[in-house]
């Protein structure tokens, strides 16, 4: 984590281990429940427990489900072979949740606009927006106590359905969550995320608005209203206001479970992400055996799933039955981990050792993160034998009969010895390239070569276009070719906004059932 090759001395515990990621998935549901029946709410709430009769069971939440599709694709693929793209091919194979980003990320990926595309193309309403930060528990599970590890896979994550805020948003909770496992101030949790985002965001500007609050002593309706004023050019249902909510829970809370899920509630808007994401990260500092029973009795140790339902009945998927199994399956990556890289926290018997000066590296931006908030969301990298070639689109990918479309190609990971590149465009009929569709490339290891273009696009029948970009080493004599998406500009609409009501409607009378049963 901190560029040292000496195997780390951190260490927890493995029971204690254990004990706070099931505390973490009980919290999750616990919180989750309480929320679901007020999600959607643009005004406080009063409840103090769960509404109706839950029936020893979960409300199943989205939340979870898109983490148990992750966890397969950690199994079946092994966790450093995980990537934003590996993502993407279970999110198309196993997740059936239609709603929102999900539903443009399916489709993006279906039509080329692969990760990072398919979180920034075509997704203007939804790309700040709750769907990532509220699935960051996985990659904290398996990275306790190391928050750059847990960040980074957290916009593998989240550059499939979102960009900007909505990242930063899951770089923030991966951390905090993962942060928990060492270090249980919740203020130093929030300052320690907040060095994994940058410093000007908006989502980073809402946090720091709650902790005035509660410094300044603000009663929690005022501190709540305060939030709810400084995001509403963004609208609701957006990632920097529910994070502000989660922080104002985590904060005002002061440490007490039911006391901080119940004024997380409160709050309205996306509930049962806030409410379930404060049951996570304090169901990790005090462990499942401190949750009080009250909340975990009603609440059983099942497993219920709403966006991968189809593919449990097909066993397709082996979703885990128990929060306790779905423990183990993570505890079994995060070991792996720990063993394979020599500077995460060691997992094992013996008492918890967990230095102070580690905890002040934790406080600190890493050349890691640095790195990470560098990547790009309008760029599509293509992995190829000898290296990788990349696609930035500096304005978008969109294409008018006749407008320029800047283009940037850019070839790296190559070997030591200095080589020449040549790449050609392949057109369309009637398209254009200025300065020529053909280049060349001196590249070498360590650096990065690129080559920026336009293209002019024709006139074109299709809503999609796939141009051919052939690549060949000097000294090679295979070619290889990748094909580089171009949507043609008004000709999509994902997610029309009748549909995004139908969707409500339907949550609200599932709501209205359950409010019913009272």
């Amino acid at each position: 984590m901190f560029d040292t090759a000496n195997k780390s001395t951190e260490r927890l515990n493995l029971e204690s281990y254990l004990d706070k990621v099931l505390g973490c998935w009980t919290g999750k549901n616990i919180g989750g429940t309480l929320g679901a029946p007020f999600e959607n709410t643009q005004t406080m709430n009063d409840a103090a427990f769960f509404t109706g009769d839950i029936g020893g069971k979960p409300i199943p939440n989205d939340d979870l489900d898109l983490q148990l599709v992750w966890l397969q694709a950690i199994e079946e693929r092994g966790l450093q072979h995980v990537n934003e793209r590996v993502l993407a091919e279970y999110w198309v194979n196993r997740i059936i949740g239609p709603w929102n980003e999900y539903g443009v990320c399916r489709s993006n990926i279906r039509n080329g606009l692969l990760p990072p595309l398919s979180g920034s193309c075509n997704n203007e309403r939804w790309k700040y927006s709750n769907g990532a930060w509220i699935r960051s528990e996985i990659w904290a599970c398996i990275f306790p106590g190391s928050p750059d590890e847990a960040a980074q896979f957290a916009w593998y994550d989240a550059c499939c359905d979102h960009c900007g805020e909505g990242i930063y948003a899951e770089l923030f909770t991966a951390a905090l969550e993962s942060a928990a496992f060492v270090l249980a101030d919740t203020e130093k949790l929030i300052e320690v995320a907040l060095t994994r985002i940058p410093e000007e965001c908006r989502v980073a500007r809402a946090i720091r608005l709650a902790v005035a609050c509660y410094r300044q002593k603000l009663e929690f309706a005022a501190a709540r209203q305060a939030i709810v004023a400084d995001s509403a050019d963004l609208g609701w249902f957006q990632a920097p206001g529910n994070l502000g909510f989660v922080t104002l829970g985590l904060l005002y809370g002061e440490g007490d479970f039911e006391r901080s899920i119940v004024l997380t509630n409160r709050c309205g808007d996306d509930t049962d992400c806030t409410a379930g994401t404060v049951g996570a990260i304090l169901g990790i500092i005090h462990g499942r055996k401190k949750l009080p029973e009250k909340w975990t009795a009603p609440i059983g140790d099942s497993i219920q799933t709403c966006s991968i339902e189809r593919y449990l009945q097909n066993t397709l998927l082996p979703v885990p039955a128990t929060l306790q199994e779905l423990t183990e399956r993570v505890a079994d990556i995060a070991r792996t981990a720990a063993a394979e890289n020599r500077t995460l926290v060691d997992l094992s018997d013996g008492e918890n050792r967990i230095s102070p000066q580690y905890l002040r590296l934790l406080e600190q931006r890493t050349t890691c993160v640095n790195r990470l908030l560098r990547k790009s969301s309008t760029e599509l990298t293509f992995d190829l034998p000898w290296g990788w070639v990349a696609v930035d689109y500096p304005q978008s990918p969109y294409a008018a009969a006749g407008v320029p479309l800047p283009i940037t190609v850019k070839i790296g990971g190559t070997g030591f010895i200095e080589n020449t590149v040549l790449g050609r465009f392949e057109l369309p009929e009637n398209w254009a390239c200025r300065p020529a569709p053909e280049f060349q490339l001196g590249v070498r290891g360590g650096f990065i070569a690129q080559f920026s273009l336009e293209l002019i696009p024709g006139a074109n029948g299709a809503a999609f276009c796939y141009l051919p970009l052939h690549l060949r080493v000097a000294g090679r004599f295979a070619p290889y070719t990748v094909y580089v998406p171009i949507q043609q500009e008004k000709t999509v609409n994902f997610l029309p906004e009748a549909a995004e009501q139908a969707f409500f409607d339907a949550r609200n009378r599932i709501v209205s059932r359950l409010n019913s049963a009272t």
